[in-house]
């Protein structure tokens, strides 16, 4: 159980739908299943009250900490609120976790019982509940005993997020109300959000992009969401999902992006072309070519927006009045955080000059939960270290230029993989490229890439980069591959 510390005032996620379910109650909130039923905010509030209800009448207490495992659907809507208002700790699990990594999590997170929608296959034997969509809970399963809980939970956490990563042990970062409260209303006032707003939410909502941007900022501005049918992601029917809720933006990683774009000439109609305001993308690099080839086709404005999982998800996002420069070359102004560029000694830089990235403000977390030395080594008096290397320009605009760790060290010559990565990808044939180093006797590293091609043309790459990148900058060994390894992220 949580430390006593808690807030006296109502957990904020719990209550987010109040204000839209009192002022228009019969507004759609969300469109959900392959009927595509329409649930109104007062419906919706009354579903998470439900399951509010059932939750608190259980052996769990405030400050317990569960899990959701869910698709994109309403179980997954209802259970996160309703778990929310009853005072408990939600830990958001990928359905397609393995089952040695899921049970590891749990018992990091000290999760008491796991909440599942219909779709879920058994846990293994672990205590689990049934959510159904009438916001009752099948609670057939004996929640696990009261034990010893996380180091450092405290009573304003609403939810523990873990770091995603390829390799390493993921971390938990504790999300309180008042940060998730902070990163929602910066992305509603950055993209000017509103009940005339509608989306699709393409991205997991077990991430912090999907959760906070697709789903939480939306409800919190009274908007309308559509969750897919399948409850995921699905290309063949992305852009009927945007035409059946008439959406005027949606949110994505650049992997989707490219995906949906390839079909948009096909299937994109001309009203839902017409009522798109813009187009969010995060969670990676977006190439300048796709951006451009996404506003020529969807007629709207891509906005690149920064984040982590540290910052309650977004930080810094192009905003909807910047120009084609800004939209096209960074990740506009920071939303709700202070933004610094720091040299190697902590020392902040004057504008125009590269540095790591530190964030600080309302939204950026307090550190990690039992975990003190990647605590003290990310976040330094109130600022967040990003490891990112970025330039804060004399208007105030954020470039993000790669990862400190992830430099490529060529003797001695410091390369960005992003870099190159966005040059590779700038060539009309290249769909997709990862950029790395690879160990090397006399340079300490060497520049590898593997790309992959729109087509089956392997384009001599190694003679276009020389029009964009210095010598040492080109990739000295290029494997094209049918596909890259992704995460559920993008």
């Amino acid at each position: 159980m949580a430390s006593n510390s808690a807030t006296t005032s109502p957990p904020w996620l719990g209550h987010i739908l109040d204000d839209a379910a009192e002022a228009a109650p019969n507004s759609t909130a969300l469109i959900v299943g392959a009927e595509r039923r329409r649930i109104g905010y007062a419906e919706l509030a009354e579903l998470v009250i439900a399951q509010c209800r059932a939750l608190q009448r259980s052996a769990l207490q405030p400050g317990d900490v569960v899990a959701l495992q869910s698709s994109n659907n309403l179980e997954f809507v209802v259970g996160l609120l309703a778990a929310a208002r009853a005072g408990l700790v939600v830990v958001p699990f990928d359905p397609a976790l393995p089952e040695a990594e899921r049970r590891a999590r749990a018992e990091m997170a000290c999760v008491r019982v796991t909440l599942v929608d219909g779709h879920q296959q058994t846990l293994g034997g672990d205590p689990s509940w049934l959510l159904q969509s009438d916001g009752s809970v099948d609670a057939a399963d004996a929640p696990r005993a009261p034990g010893e809980s996380i180091p450092g939970l405290m009573g304003r956490d609403a939810l523990i997020m873990f770091t995603s990563g390829t390799t390493g042990t993921p971390k938990m970062v504790p999300w309180t109300h008042d940060n998730i409260r902070s990163s929602v209303t910066g992305i509603v006032a950055a993209y000017r959000l509103g009940p005339a707003d509608a989306t699709v939410a393409v991205m997991p909502l077990f991430h912090g992009h999907g959760l906070v941007a697709g789903l939480l900022a939306p409800l919190a501005s009274g908007g309308r969401i559509l969750l897919p049918a399948r409850g995921r992601f699905s290309a063949g029917t992305f852009w009927d999902d945007i035409d059946a809720v008439e959406a005027t933006w949606y949110t994505a990683a650049p992997t989707i992006h490219q995906i949906v774009l390839d079909r948009a000439d096909a299937e994109l109609t001309p009203a839902s072309r017409d009522r798109l305001r813009f187009v969010r993308s995060c969670s990676a690099p977006l190439s300048t070519a796709t951006a451009q080839r996404m506003e020529e086709t969807l007629g709207a404005p891509l906005l690149a927006a920064y984040g982590m999982t540290e910052a309650t998800h977004q930080a810094s996002s192009v905003l909807p009045f910047h120009d084609e420069t800004t939209r096209l070359n960074t990740v506009g102004t920071p939303t709700g955080v202070a933004a610094r560029i720091v040299d190697a000694d902590g020392n902040r830089v004057p504008a125009g000059t590269t540095g790591e990235i530190w964030l600080s403000g309302p939204s950026i977390v307090r550190g990690y939960l039992n975990n003190p030395t990647a605590t003290v080594g990310t976040f330094v008096d109130g600022w967040l270290r990003t490891g990112d290397l970025g330039v804060v320009d004399h208007d105030g605009t954020l470039s993000v230029q790669g990862r400190i760790k992830e430099q490529i060290n060529r003797g001695g010559e410091k390369i960005s993989p992003e870099h190159v990565e966005r040059i590779l990808a700038s060539h009309p044939d290249v769909a997709q490229a990862v950029v790395f180093g690879v160990p090397d006797d006399l340079y300490g590293e060497r520049i590898a890439a593997v790309v992959v091609t729109r087509g089956h043309t392997e384009p001599n790459l190694a003679a276009y980069s020389r029009g964009w990148l210095a010598r040492f900058e080109i990739p000295e060994r290029i494997t094209f591959a049918d596909e890259l390894p992704l995460t559920a992220k993008g």
